[in-house]
C-alpha cells in the first residue's frame, strides 16, 4: 500500500470534507495515506452514498448497546472500551507473540490471491478465556461452556469436508487460538487477507474471540453463488469477510502490514551429524 500522505487540499479535492477528514484522523490515529482515503471512499461508494461520509463514518465505529453479554462477573468488565482500529493492530502483535511460530497453514491454498473468504458459524460477540483477555485486559474468566458447540462443530465440519472433497471449496479451518485475526494468518500463510468486520459486534470480539463453533472457508469466485445455496440449504450461517492477498494484512481498510509482522518463519532444526570414533589400537 502505498505510503504517500495527502495534504488537505488534495483530500478536498477528493470530495472530502474537513469534518470527515478529521473524522478519518481520529479512527487511525495518524495521517491517512492517498491509498487508505481511496479504500475508504470507495467503501462509502458502495454501503453509504445515502448520507454524507461524515455521517457515514460516525457509524463506522463497532458500537452495540452497554456489552453486558460479555462477562457475568465483575461489573467493572463492563467498562471495558472498544479500542479502534489502530488500536487493534497492538493487540494483534502482542497475541501472535504467543502463538507458536511453527503454527502454519496446511490447507495448500498454493499461493492464489483473490480468494473469497467466509465464516461459516455465529459471529463472535465475546471474547471471555480468550489469548486477548488473558495477555491484553488481564482477565480470568470462567472458561466458556463448550459442551453445546460439539455438535454443532461436528456437523460443520462435516458438511465444509463434503465441500471440499468435491471441489466446491478450497479449504476450511476452525478459528481458534487468538481468533479470527491469528486464525486468518495461518489459514491463508504466506499469503494474507483484506477483510472488513460487522458493525454489529465489538470489534476486539469480532477479531480475537475464541467462540467455537466457527469456520473459515476459502474458495474462487466462481464457486461463490454454488457454495451460498449449499450454506443455505444445510442451514448455516454465513458471513462474508473479504479476499486473499499478497502478504499484506488490510482490515476495514487500514493496512495492519506484512503477514512477515505477525507470523514468523519455523526454526529450522540443526541437523547434526555423528561420526564415529576411530579404533583404537593397542
Amino acid at each position: 500500500m502505498s505510503e504517500q500522505t495527502i495534504d488537505f487540499e488534495q483530500v478536498e479535492a477528493m470530495g472530502i470534507s474537513r469534518q470527515a477528514y478529521e473524522e478519518v484522523l481520529d479512527i487511525i490515529g495518524r495521517q491517512p495515506t492517498i491509498d487508505e482515503l481511496s479504500t475508504l471512499l470507495a467503501m462509502w461508494e458502495s454501503n453509504g452514498r445515502q448520507q454524507s461520509l461524515y455521517g457515514w463514518l460516525r457509524g463506522q465505529h463497532h458500537v452495540v448497546e452497554r456489552n453486558d453479554y460479555l462477562y457475568s462477573g465483575d461489573a467493572g468488565h463492563r467498562a471495558i472500551r472498544e479500542p479502534k482500529v489502530k488500536e487493534c493492530l497492538q493487540i494483534a502483535k502482542e497475541i501472535c507473540r504467543s502463538i507458536p511460530r511453527n503454527q502454519g497453514s496446511q490447507n495448500n491454498l498454493s499461493g492464489q490471491t483473490g480468494l473469497l473468504l467466509y465464516m461459516v458459524g455465529n459471529v463472535s460477540s465475546e471474547f471471555a478465556d480468550s489469548e486477548y483477555a488473558r495477555r491484553c485486559l488481564h482477565l480470568v474468566s470462567e472458561p466458556m461452556a463448550v459442551g453445546g458447540h460439539d455438535e454443532d462443530c461436528q456437523y460443520i465440519e462435516m458438511i465444509l469436508s463434503a465441500l471440499k472433497d468435491g471441489a466446491l471449496i478450497e479449504a476450511h479451518a476452525a478459528v481458534g487460538q487468538g481468533g479470527l485475526f491469528c486464525s486468518l494468518l495461518h489459514f491463508t500463510s504466506p499469503m494474507g487477507y483484506d477483510i472488513l468486520a460487522p458493525r454489529e459486534v465489538r470489534l476486539d470480539a469480532f477479531l480475537f474471540g475464541e467462540e467455537l463453533g466457527r469456520y473459515l472457508v476459502a474458495l474462487s469466485e466462481a464457486k461463490d453463488d454454488e457454495f451460498l445455496l449449499k450454506m443455505d440449504d444445510a442451514r448455516l450461517n454465513c458471513c462474508f469477510l473479504g479476499r486473499t492477498t499478497k502478504n499484506r494484512v488490510v482490515v476495514d481498510g487500514f493496512d495492519f502490514g506484512p503477514v512477515s509482522r505477525y507470523v514468523q518463519p519455523p526454526i529450522k532444526k540443526k541437523q547434526f551429524s555423528f561420526t564415529p570414533p576411530s579404533p583404537v589400537i593397542f
